[in-house]
């Protein structure tokens, strides 16, 4: 019980740091702004927005990670991947703006299908990108694609960080754990993300592409959505069901 109190108070002592800070920066962005000294465009705009942007994450991760150590079920409902990966699109451009990287998505099949929880698969692929916007090299580009592979639906966010050092695969899952000079934020993102897609049924893996970057994967169940009828598909009509339509036809054909 000691264990689990002081590892809650740790983690909720840096998630109080990481949210001070980060809003302590955007009231001064802020009050430049509004002080007409600055534009909104500028740099002063673009610390604003990260800062926003870096609260947002650090919320919807904190409350998945709520959800999954509570362990409350997964909200599991079918939805089309195309979409989900357009909203994922909108979100994470703005923090590839603030991060000096380019970011593309790949075309999404739109037929292509996922049973699982909508809010927290979102979080868990938000902390992976975000984790790539992080440690790529400046002016790099980061991609994402999601595609059907045999009965799984695979999401690949790649980086070009240069790649990981012996060791770095196994430590970037622990919590707490952080890699690289960029020591921000709690090191809990990859950690939780991990809990929430294995939640849903899934598997959240790296791949190490050496010299070159990482490969975060999130493997989730495949779904084919059911197909809406065409009229081409109506069933075929037996042969009772013909003698009664011709009848009828013949019928009306009379009174004229």
């Amino acid at each position: 019980v000691d264990k689990a109190v002081q590892g809650l108070n740790e983690r909720l002592g840096f998630l109080g740091h990481d949210l001070r800070n980060h809003l302590h920066t955007a009231t001064l962005a802020l009050t430049a702004v509004r002080a007409g000294n600055v534009g909104v465009s500028g740099a002063t705009g673009a610390i604003l927005s990260h800062s926003l942007v870096r609260l947002r994450t650090l919320i919807d991760r904190s409350l998945a990670d709520v959800r999954v150590t509570a362990g409350m079920p997964a909200r599991f409902q079918l939805f089309s991947v195309a979409e989900f990966i357009g909203e994922v699109q909108v979100s994470a451009s703005l923090e590839a703006l603030t991060r000096d990287c380019t970011f593309s998505v790949s075309p999404v099949d739109a037929n292509l299908a996922v049973d699982a929880d909508r809010d927290l698969l979102f979080s868990a692929l938000g902390n992976v990108l975000q984790n790539a916007f992080k440690f790529t090299h400046p002016g790099t580009e980061v991609t994402l694609s999601a595609y059907a592979s045999a009965a799984r639906v695979l999401i690949d966010v790649a980086d070009h960080c240069g790649g990981l050092t012996s060791g770095d695969a196994e430590q970037m899952f622990l919590p707490f754990k952080q890699r690289g000079e960029d020591k921000t934020g709690m090191g809990l993102g990859l950690a939780v993300s991990r809990r929430t897609v294995e939640a849903n049924g899934g598997i959240l893996t790296v791949r190490d592409v050496a010299g070159h970057g990482v490969v975060g994967a999130l493997q989730g169940q495949h779904v084919v959505p059911p197909r809406r009828p065409r009229p081409r598909d109506a069933p075929v009509q037996n042969a009772a069901t013909r003698r009664r339509r011709d009848a009828h036809r013949s019928h009306r054909r009379d009174r004229r």
